[in-house]
């Protein structure tokens, strides 16, 4: 799924646990770990927080990719303190409480218990004289405009990531990432299951019973397909690679499933013309009408079981 790179889009869960970094934190603040590394490094440096954002598109859109602008509420570096959160031309305090290491240890019994500091929230410093933009925060928050790049073949609920265009990371650190959830619009005439697709072809009763030839659409353009002569209402035909490129090879298949169509409507004299239809057919009915002989061949056999 390595479509991502910097700034570009790609494919990837929000996963991801490193469990040696937990087991780290949990032991390091239980037992101090004194010996075990600078923590103020730990705390100082904060990877920016992910976002997620939602975009729709229609099938087509889904099925050939296409590129959107979107506006996303996205957490920047303060420019006026340039991310320090204090005031211009001043800094960071140390914190007299941790003396700048971001932790305290507290004593029980035996143990020496690491936690947090109070004060500072782990920083290991203190801002004295808050930067009156942010208020101390470091960072504001803007409308950012970008484009996102939708590769062929998504799905609904794919997402696609952009690189570094979450919020910013804290003194320093990377920013987080921008998740964009892709929902796909339903389509007037084709339904989609995985790379095939699905829809309806209304015929008429004389173009099923004789065969026919109907120009249907699909998303790469008019094709061709040839209703079989007795063909039934409900029968599915298929259409060999006309349905869907997936991103990581194959193609789906159109189905297209035949719907014979009831006239309605009808003249006196086109009644008069199916009356007589009908009537040459109930000569030899069970010859031509297969489908009910076996329904009604069934309805006897029900009804002969409670006769007995």
């Amino acid at each position: 799924d390595g479509m991502a790179g910097a700034g570009a889009a790609g494919f990837e869960g929000m996963g991801g646990v490193n469990f040696s970094d937990v087991f780290g934190d949990i032991f390091g603040d239980i037992f101090g770990a004194r010996g075990g590394g600078d923590p103020r490094k730990r705390e100082r440096a904060e990877r920016g927080h992910d976002l997620i954002t939602n975009i729709r598109i229609r099938l087509e859109e889904a099925v050939h990719g296409t590129e959107s602008t979107i506006k996303v509420p996205q957490m920047v570096n303060c420019e006026e303190c340039g991310g320090t959160g204090s005031r211009k031309g001043t800094k960071p305090v140390t914190c007299k409480t941790c003396g700048g290491s971001g932790q305290v240890y507290i004593q029980q019994g035996f143990f020496s218990i690491q936690q947090t500091c109070h004060a500072c929230h782990g920083a290991g410093e203190v801002i004295s004289d808050p930067c009156h933009k942010c208020h101390g925060k470091g960072q504001t928050q803007i409308q950012k405009t970008l484009s996102v790049k939708i590769p062929a073949g998504v799905d609904d609920g794919d997402r696609v990531r952009l690189t570094g265009e979450g919020n910013a990371g804290y003194r320093g650190a990377p920013s987080g990432d921008l998740y964009v959830q892709i929902t796909v619009e339903p389509h007037k005439i084709f339904k989609r299951e995985g790379l095939d697709l699905y829809c309806d072809v209304p015929v008429t009763f004389v173009g099923a019973a004789l065969g026919e030839e109907y120009e249907i659409p699909t998303l790469e353009g008019k094709v061709k397909l040839k209703i079989p002569a007795e063909t039934q209402s409900g029968k599915m035909l298929r259409l060999a690679g006309k349905g869907i490129k997936g991103m990581r090879g194959g193609h789906g298949n159109l189905f297209c499933r035949v719907v014979v169509e009831t006239p309605i409507n009808l003249s006196s004299e086109q009644k008069e013309v199916l009356h007589k239809f009908d009537e040459l057919l109930s000569k030899d009915r069970k010859k031509h009408s297969p489908i009910a002989k076996g329904w009604f061949d069934a309805v006897k056999d029900f009804f002969g079981k409670f006769a007995k």
